[in-house]
C-alpha cells in the first residue's frame, strides 16, 4: 500500500514538472516587414565598378576620385534605389555646373555623343581632319569665284558648308536647336561620307545599314536609287523625295531610325540587341519624346547594366 502511494505521489510530481516546463517554453518571434534589403549582398568595390562605367559610357572618362567617393557614397547611403541611380545619371547627361577637368557633365555628355555618332557614321574622322577638308572647299570656291566659275563656286561652297555643319553639329544640338535625327542627317550628306561610300549603290546600302542595322531590300534600293543618282522625284517609305536631303530627311524620321537609335543604345550599353519588348518599349518612348537621354536612362539604371 505504501509503496502504490510512493508510486502515485512520484508521477503527480513528473506530471507537474512537465506542465510547468511546457508553460515556460519561449514562443517562437515573427517579426513583420522585416525583409533584408534587395542590394545587401552588392559590395561597395562592385558600386564602384557601376559608377565608374557609368562616367565612361557617359562623359568618356573615369571619375576622379573624389567624384568616386561622393558618387559611391550617396548610392550606398540610399540603398542603391533605382531613384538614386536616376539621380546620377540624370547628372552626368545634364548637369551644367562647371566641374575641374569638364566645362560641365552636360557639355561633356554632348561631346561624347557627337564621338559616338562619327565614330558609328563617319568611322571617327577627327574634327582636324573636317576642318582641313572644309578649307580645301574653302579655297576650290574662291579660286572659282576668281575664274568666275559660277557653278564651282555655287557647288563647292555648299560642299564646304556640309562640311561645317558636321563640326556645328555637336553645338547645334546641344542647344536643342537641331534634333537627334538632324545630328545623323548632317553626317550622312556630305564628302567624306561618300569618301567612304563611294557611289550610290554603296550610299544606298550604308544609310541602311548604318541606321537601321539592315540592307534594304530589293524594292527600296530601285525606289532610292533614281532619287540619289539623278534627282529624280520617287517614293520611299510611302514618301516623296527628290535629292539626297529629302531622302535622308524621311529615313531619319522613319519609324526603323528610331527602333536602329535604340539598337546602338543597347549594342554601346549592354553589347547585346534589346529583346522585342525593350525595343517597343523605348521606341514608343522616344516616339513621345524624342529623347536619347531616356533611351540611355531606362538601360543605364537596370541591374544587368550595373552587374547588381
Amino acid at each position: 500500500m505504501r509503496t502504490t502511494l510512493y508510486f502515485m505521489r512520484r508521477l503527480t510530481f513528473i506530471f507537474i514538472a512537465i506542465l510547468s516546463f511546457s508553460s515556460c517554453k519561449k514562443e517562437k518571434e515573427v517579426f513583420e516587414n522585416n525583409d533584408p534589403p534587395p542590394y545587401e549582398g552588392i559590395s561597395s568595390l562592385q558600386v564602384e565598378n557601376y559608377v565608374n562605367r557609368l562616367f565612361i559610357d557617359l562623359i568618356g572618362r573615369e571619375p576622379l576620385d573624389t567624384e568616386m567617393i561622393e558618387e559611391v557614397s550617396v548610392l550606398e547611403a540610399s540603398g542603391l534605389t533605382a531613384e538614386s541611380r536616376r539621380f546620377l545619371i540624370n547628372k552626368l547627361q545634364k548637369n551644367s555646373d562647371t566641374i575641374p577637368g569638364d566645362s560641365s557633365y552636360f557639355i561633356a555628355y554632348n561631346k561624347k555623343l557627337y564621338e559616338d555618332t562619327k565614330a558609328r557614321l563617319l568611322e571617327g574622322i577627327s574634327d582636324e581632319f573636317i576642318g582641313q577638308r572644309f578649307n580645301l572647299y574653302e579655297a576650290y570656291a574662291y579660286a572659282d569665284s576668281i575664274n568666275e566659275n559660277f557653278l564651282g563656286y555655287e557647288i563647292n561652297k555648299a560642299i564646304s558648308l556640309r562640311l561645317k555643319n558636321i563640326i556645328n553639329s555637336q553645338y547645334a544640338y546641344r542647344a536643342n536647336e537641331i534634333t537627334i535625327q538632324n545630328l545623323y542627317a548632317l553626317m550622312l550628306n556630305n564628302t567624306i561620307y561618300d569618301d567612304i561610300n563611294m557611289n550610290t549603290f554603296n550610299f544606298i546600302n550604308a544609310s541602311f545599314d548604318n541606321l537601321f542595322y539592315r540592307f534594304p531590300t530589293n524594292a527600296e534600293f530601285n525606289q532610292a536609287f533614281p532619287i540619289i543618282e539623278d534627282n529624280t522625284p520617287g517614293q520611299i517609305f510611302g514618301e516623296v523625295a527628290q535629292n539626297k536631303d529629302e531622302y535622308l530627311q524621311i529615313l531619319t524620321y522613319d519609324t526603323e531610325f528610331k527602333e536602329g537609335l535604340v539598337t546602338w543604345a543597347f549594342l554601346s550599353l549592354l553589347t547585346r540587341e534589346p529583346f522585342s519588348n525593350e525595343r517597343f518599349d523605348l521606341v514608343n518612348q522616344f516616339t513621345d519624346d524624342n529623347d536619347l537621354t531616356e533611351i540611355q536612362l531606362r538601360i543605364l539604371i537596370t541591374d544587368e547594366y550595373a552587374g547588381f
